[in-house]
């Protein structure tokens, strides 16, 4: 526990330090709030609002990610908010363009400040709504990973997300736990060490609709400095399995399997090559070129310079952690 902790606070500071270095020339936000978003429908239960692509900073002030809106019979349904108490008012002026029923349910799909800072917006304006987590992102957010996120986001959006507090899930989640809102299931699939420790990809039965939370990406390159690469892969392979007929990404566009087996594809060209060069007897830093070649069409994904050479280092060091 205590070198996850030491990890988990290297992580918060690589991750701080990175943006901030990323930061473009405007003044000082404070508090505001966001541009509308539009909102796509998906099915016939389900919509989207697909935030930008790139990193949290002053223009897209901190949103990126993709929240999820589920009309039922009882209620609405909000899956990851976003990233501050902005978005989350974002996504509740969106759905009462589309319902004018109350958000009953919320669920977090993971730590990660970018996807669930936005509960704040929802219990403002429904005190009574109920929500979901892995049990583990609910203890790491209570033990200090909330408060971490929200000076992360007030800092690399230089105050655009001022005045967001983290309202923490209320009702830890279960493996294959199956939960119906007004006529509509919602399956949850948890994982041990997936993108991170606290992952929960969210399965609309009836719409045929899985959304992946961050154990996938489109068109992004996302951290894996508290992920596994075999873990993550293992949950997009139970992804593609289950056939949906839409994937809904943490970032980037919605759409078919295709979306998501990009992601899985980088996964496994970076995990599988860093172990065979590893093997090889070569350093991190000699197999760059020789992995970065076989991935030609990953180039100009966001975050992909950023990210590469570090997940390189990772997946050395968890091929090497697995033979023991």
């Amino acid at each position: 526990m205590l070198m996850f902790l030491v990890n988990r606070a290297a992580y918060m500071y690589r991750f701080v330090l990175l943006l901030c270095g990323l930061l473009v020339s405007v003044g000082v936000l404070a508090g505001q709030e966001l541009p509308d978003y539009p909102i796509q429908k998906l099915s016939r239960h389900v919509y989207v609002i697909h935030g930008p692509v790139g990193l949290p900073n002053p223009k897209n002030q901190g949103f990126m990610n993709n929240p999820v809106v589920v009309i039922t019979a009882a209620g609405v349904v909000v899956i990851d908010p976003g990233s501050s108490l902005y978005s989350g008012r974002m996504v509740l002026r969106q759905l009462r363009s589309i319902s004018s029923k109350p958000v009953t349910h919320v669920f977090n799909s993971h730590i990660h400040g970018d996807h669930w800072l936005g509960n704040q917006a929802i219990r403002d304006a429904y005190p009574k709504v109920k929500i979901y987590a892995h049990p583990r992102m609910i203890e790491e957010a209570k033990a200090g990973g909330g408060d971490s996120w929200v000076k992360i986001m007030e800092r690399v959006t230089r105050g655009a997300t001022a005045g967001t507090r983290p309202v923490y899930p209320t009702h830890a989640l279960k493996d294959g736990q199956l939960i119906k809102v007004g006529g509509i299931s919602f399956r949850v699939y948890l994982g041990k060490h997936q993108h991170t420790m606290t992952d929960a990809m969210i399965e609309v039965v009836e719409d045929s609709v899985m959304v992946t939370g961050d154990n996938a990406l489109y068109t992004r390159i996302g951290s894996m400095d508290d992920g596994s690469f075999r873990g993550n892969i293992a949950a997009l392979d139970l992804a593609i399995k289950l056939n949906s007929k839409v994937y809904i990404p943490g970032h980037g566009p919605s759409g078919d399997a295709s979306v998501i087996k990009p992601y899985k594809t980088y996964l496994e060209t970076v995990y599988n090559m860093a172990s065979r060069l590893s093997e090889d007897g070569l350093a991190d830093y000699e197999m760059k070129g020789k992995i970065a070649a076989k991935l030609k069409a990953y180039w100009d994904w966001a975050g992909f310079e950023i990210e590469f050479g570090r997940h390189i280092s990772l997946a050395v060091l968890e091929y090497e952690q697995a033979g023991f």
